[in-house]
């Protein structure tokens, strides 16, 4: 991995402001949806943020790929400040930089065929002739697990599975060196989630791609991901190599998300309790530690002062005030995760010729 990250972000940014009234709108608040977010993504890794919904996770990845502007902040990419880039420069830099959405029937336009979806992020950037780039389209389609006939098909000619296959074709058209990838498998069945995670990942190994990978699913982030972002309402609070948060997590919400992990026998479990209460309003967060009104270790600093991510260990950052003094883990977090989905981790893990064999042979 080289020592320089491919995409740097500093104090990200995003405050939208709540207006009251129509014609002569008055402000009266912000919505803080991200708040000061700080990461770097390597070449050739895969960086997951996760997070409750409305933590900010997608509306980070927006940021990054400029999709919304920040309020504030600063993005490097390759080197390069590309905060505020517009017009030709900002095109260039997307080509760059590529998507993979949610939805995969939302996000492909029904109107167009296949072919004409993976041949269209080459028109805009100007790549190749017809040709060329009907020839490229159907090695994407190749690429994917997908036939030669299903160019001339439209989505709804397809599952789900194969629309994000092609989701994930058309963020290769033009040769990213950057994928972001928005819950990507989300919407999908488990078996499906299977087949999709281990394409991205065999295309990664293959093309040096680098992930901003976004989930709330953490058996699909502890087979996919290097490194763990934990966000809560808009911050992030934990940052460490997936490993090491896994089995030593050190903030109390991070803790919190991996005891949540239901599992069949109650009495292995430990004795962590669940959160309580709502997250805040992003309108009006909490002074102070964001987390303080939700955490079983707060103490009167935390109501007052905002912790910084620090580093506590080689690659592992915390914002907690005192992290050092709370109670040494008594789970092993790992075990927590339920007999399904370790079943999942492990169907993640087979690849496809150990699932025809086992199929003759059962």
């Amino acid at each position: 991995m080289n020592s320089a990250p491919l995409l740097s972000v500093r104090d990200l940014t995003k405050h939208y402001p709540v207006r009251k009234g129509m014609i002569l709108a008055k402000q009266i608040g912000v919505v803080r949806a991200v708040d000061g977010v700080s990461f770097d993504v390597h070449r050739g890794e895969t960086l997951a943020l996760v997070g409750e919904s409305g933590c900010g996770k997608s509306t980070t990845a927006r940021l990054v790929l400029r999709l919304i502007e920040p309020s504030a902040g600063c993005i490097t990419f390759a080197g390069n400040d590309i905060t505020k880039v517009k017009g030709a420069a900002q095109r260039a830099m997307r080509r760059h930089m590529q998507i993979i959405f949610q939805d995969p029937f939302a996000s492909l336009n029904p109107r167009l065929t296949v072919v004409e979806t993976l041949t269209e992020p080459m028109l805009v950037h100007r790549i190749g002739d017809d040709a060329s780039r009907r020839a490229r389209a159907l090695e994407l389609l190749r690429l994917v697990g997908l036939r030669d006939f299903h160019a001339q098909r439209y989505p709804h000619e397809f599952s789900g599975g194969q629309r994000q296959r092609i989701g994930i074709a058309r963020a290769l058209a033009v040769n990213p060196e950057l994928i972001v990838c928005d819950e990507p498998v989300s919407a999908l069945d488990v078996s499906i989630q299977a087949q999709v995670i281990n394409l991205l990942k065999g295309l990664q190994a293959r093309f040096g791609l680098s992930y901003l990978f976004i989930a709330h699913d953490l058996a699909v982030v502890k087979h996919v991901a290097d490194r763990i972002a934990v966000m809560y309402l808009g911050q992030i609070v934990e940052l460490a190599p997936k490993r090491a948060l896994f089995e030593a997590p050190q903030h109390p919400y991070t803790r919190a998300l991996l005891a949540a992990i239901p599992h069949p026998d109650p009495r292995r479990r430990g004795q962590v309790k669940p959160l309580e209460g709502d997250i805040p309003s992003p309108l009006n967060p909490p002074p102070g530690c964001r987390f303080h009104t939700r955490c079983p270790f707060a103490q009167d600093r935390c109501r007052v002062e905002m912790p910084e991510l620090r580093s506590t260990s080689a690659g592992h950052f915390v914002a907690c005030h005192f992290t050092e003094s709370l109670p040494v883990a008594s789970l092993n977090y790992t075990s927590l995760l339920s007999d399904a989905a370790q079943r999942r981790l492990a169907l993640y893990a087979q690849t496809e010729a150990e699932k025809k064999k086992n199929a003759i042979t059962a």
